[in-house]
């Protein structure tokens, strides 16, 4: 009788400790978005710009994301985490700029698309000791456009206008994610991911150009 009850108490000691494990982990994320537009981006700003076919640099737009996220393990191994996060992306031109009647002021002319996405992604994550590898859909929503357009000389702005560039884009994206991680013991997570858009960006869906961003952050689990 002793044997049957130790043998009871350790197969429920292994099944609290199974379920411990198991339990939902909820991540609370941070970090850094070098983002740009594939395809024809020159296109998707070009009712937005006039501007030349001269000498013209593209740059990633430089932002900020910030989120959070709920691990649910399936198997051994493997989680699904679905997350909502917001991020900035876009998209940034420099070079000769006809500014829409301000072409005088051309030379060394500056273009900022910044685009405020609310991310919910959908995560299959699987786990080999702290090493995290994972992917999955986006959905994304676009909560705000700004369209910014400088130019000056000697660091001098002579000309600077912000647009509000909202309803010429495609208020919803559909995409791609993934990436790699590794978390450590105490429930710090660093992150590396790219996402692709894979719905057209403009608000007609005539022209070839989508999301892509390269995301870098850390995070917090609890």
């Amino acid at each position: 009788m002793n044997k049957r009850i130790l043998l009871f108490a350790a197969a429920l000691t292994a099944s609290a400790s199974l379920f411990a494990q198991s339990k939902p982990v909820v991540t609370l994320r941070a970090g850094y978005v070098s983002a740009s537009i594939s395809g024809d981006a020159n296109t998707s700003m070009q009712s937005l710009l006039d501007y030349t076919g001269g000498a013209i640099s593209t740059t990633p737009h430089k932002g900020l994301f910030a989120g959070a996220g709920i691990s649910i393990p399936v198997a051994t191994g493997l989680t699904i985490e679905p997350g909502i996060g917001y991020a900035q992306k876009g998209y940034t031109m420099k070079g000769s700029l006809d500014l829409k009647g301000a072409s005088f002021l051309s030379p060394g002319a500056k273009a900022n698309l910044t685009l405020q996405y609310v991310d919910l992604p959908l995560l299959l994550t699987g786990h080999v000791k702290g090493l995290e590898v994972f992917g999955g859909p986006q959905l994304s929503y676009l909560a705000a456009a700004k369209f910014r357009t400088t130019a000056g000389a000697l660091g001098i702005n002579v000309f600077d206008k912000t647009m509000d560039a909202v309803d010429r884009f495609n208020r919803w994206d559909a995409g791609l994610t993934g990436g790699v991680g590794y978390r450590f013991a105490n429930g710090l997570s660093v992150r590396g991911s790219y996402e692709h858009g894979l719905t057209k960006m403009d608000a007609n869906r005539n022209i070839a150009a989508y999301n892509q961003a390269f995301k870098v952050g850390i995070g917090m689990s609890f």
